[in-house]
C-alpha cells in the first residue's frame, strides 16, 4: 500500500485555508492509500457505481468468493450470468468484462498508466462501455493519486459537504463543484476527508 508524496503538504495546505478540513484533518490521521492494482481499483469502481459503499463492499467479497483473486484473466473466465450470482447487475457484469478485455487485449500493467497525462488517460478509459466520468475520477484519486480531483456528482461527497458547510441535508453538484475550487490544487485530499467524515472506515477502490 502507498499514500500520495503530496498528502502532507496538501494537509498543511487544507489545515491553514480551511477550519471545517483542519477538524477534519485532527480527527481522521490515516491517509489514502493505493491498496491494488489499476484493474483492481476499476473493477472495484464499476462496483461501486450508485451503490453505497457497504453495498459495495458486500458485492466485492461476493465476487472474491466467486471468481477468487480480481484479475481480467478471472473476470473473462467467467460469464455475465456467473458474475451475477455474486450481486452484479447484468449492466455491471457486461461493463466488468469490457474492462478485463481492454486490459487483456492492451497486456496492460500498472506502468501503462505511468507518466501519462491525465486528460489522455481519461479519453481513453471513458472509450469503455460503462466507464464513465465517475469510474474515472476513483481511478484518478484511488490509483494514479491525481492531487487535484473532485468528483461532484458523488452523493456522498454532497451529503458531507453539505452537512458541515450548509448545515442541510445535501446540495447539487454545481454547487459543490463551484465550493470545491476553494480546496484546489489539493481537491483529491479534501474529498477523501469528506468521505472519511461519512464513512467508520477510510475509503477504498
Amino acid at each position: 500500500m502507498s499514500s500520495p508524496i503530496y498528502w502532507n503538504q496538501a494537509k498543511d495546505f487544507l489545515v491553514q485555508r480551511d477550519k471545517v478540513m483542519a477538524r477534519l484533518i485532527e480527527t481522521y490521521p490515516e491517509s489514502l492509500v493505493r491498496i491494488g492494482d489499476s484493474f483492481h481499483t476499476l473493477a472495484r469502481a464499476i462496483i461501486g457505481q450508485q451503490i453505497s459503499i457497504k453495498a459495495a463492499d458486500s458485492v466485492w467479497a461476493r465476487l472474491q468468493c466467486q471468481v477468487g483473486k480480481v484479475t481480467p484473466q478471472r473476470i473473462m473466465e467467467h460469464s455475465e450470468a456467473s458474475l451475477r450470482k455474486a450481486g452484479l447487475s447484468w449492466s455491471k457484469a457486461g461493463y466488468l468484462r469490457n474492462v478485463a478485455g481492454f486490459f487483456l487485449e492492451r497486456d496492460i500493467s500498472d506502468a501503462y498508466w505511468q507518466n501519462r497525462d491525465f486528460a489522455e488517460v481519461r479519453e481513453e478509459l471513458l472509450k469503455i462501455k460503462g466507464v464513465g466520468v465517475w469510474t474515472v475520477e476513483m481511478f484518478a484519486i484511488f490509483h494514479l493519486h491525481e492531487p487535484d480531483i473532485f468528483s461532484a456528482r458523488d452523493i456522498g461527497l454532497q451529503k458531507s459537504a453539505a452537512r458541515l458547510y450548509f448545515e442541510t441535508d445535501r446540495i447539487g453538484k454545481d454547487v459543490l463543484e463551484d465550493f470545491s475550487l476553494r480546496w484546489r490544487p489539493y481537491r483529491t485530499v479534501a474529498a477523501w476527508y469528506l468521505w472519511r467524515y461519512l464513512d467508520p472506515d477510510p475509503v477504498c477502490y
